[in-house]
């Protein structure tokens, strides 16, 4: 099963190197039980994503590491990759990037035929071959539609996944530069967030190696994380509920929408590993 890793900051850029490589469960651990592929999506000071992803595990990417330690972006997302029948190449590695936004998925979706019909010409921004790249065409072209609306993108786009194909899973991340949204749906796999807008004083942890970290950027820069998998172990992580959407805006207020009801139609196994 894949892992997902998203961080808002609203505009302030800041640095999430201790989640991604130091928290007692980071990203850079999790990796050696998602070997397919590592991803880190972040935004340039003008707004422009900048993605640097590997079909490699990220714990023998030394880049993942580098990048981890030295970006500062207001938004990021990481994906590490188990796959699930794709290639594991660069072209289906996540984040996919379109219309200026970045997206990472874990779930599956399945009768691939009828969704790259229903996408038609839009079909035409998908470059690799997982579902993941398709669900977010969809995604993209239904935003579109609505006026550049995400939440009511996501919302169509699941509402014909939910009638027409089997799933799995639609868990996903969209950042853009300074906003976040994630959804679960349905309740297969799990996605926490954790709301650090207010903190009274530096944080308090401790990293994978035992050791007390008082982070002065981390407690004094409010942020919104949410993850796969809670990354240490706070009190304050929160299970998203199935079809809610969480959206981070510029601002770092944060509205909750459920943007489906109930299951897929057609219910798809999912895919599990030890």
């Amino acid at each position: 099963m894949c892992r997902l890793f998203g961080l808002a900051a609203g505009r302030r850029r800041i640095s999430a190197s201790f989640w991604l490589l130091d928290a007692p469960y980071s990203i850079l651990l999790q990796s050696h039980r998602n070997p397919d592929g590592a991803g880190l999506g972040t935004f340039d000071e003008d707004g422009r994503p900048r993605v640097e992803k590997a079909p490699i595990a990220a714990y023998l990417n030394t880049d993942f590491a580098r990048e981890a330690k030295e970006r500062h972006s207001c938004t990021f997302l990481a994906h590490l990759r188990y796959g699930t029948g794709t290639p594991v190449a660069l072209r289906n590695t996540h984040p996919f990037e379109m219309e200026g936004r970045l997206c990472a998925h874990n779930g599956n979706v399945a009768d691939l035929p009828a969704l790259k019909e229903h996408l038609g010409p839009d079909l035409a921004r998908v470059h690799g071959d997982t579902d993941s790249e398709l669900v977010f065409a969809l995604i993209t072209r239904e935003t579109l539609r609505a006026g550049g609306d995400v939440v009511e993108g996501v919302s169509r786009a699941l509402s014909w996944l939910a009638d027409n194909v089997p799933v799995s899973a639609v868990n996903l991340i969209i950042t853009s530069a300074h906003e976040m949204w994630a959804v679960r749906w349905p309740d297969t796999h799990d996605l926490f967030l954790i709301d650090n807008r207010v903190l009274s004083e530096p944080m308090d942890r401790h990293s994978s190696h035992g050791m007390r970290i008082r982070s002065a950027e981390l407690g004094e820069h409010p942020s919104v994380l949410v993850a796969s998998e809670k990354l240490d172990d706070s009190r304050g992580w929160q299970l998203i509920q199935p079809g809610e959407l969480i959206h981070v805006s510029a601002d770092l207020s944060v509205t909750r929408t459920r943007v489906i009801d109930g299951p897929p139609r057609f219910p798809l196994a999912p895919i599990t590993h030890d």
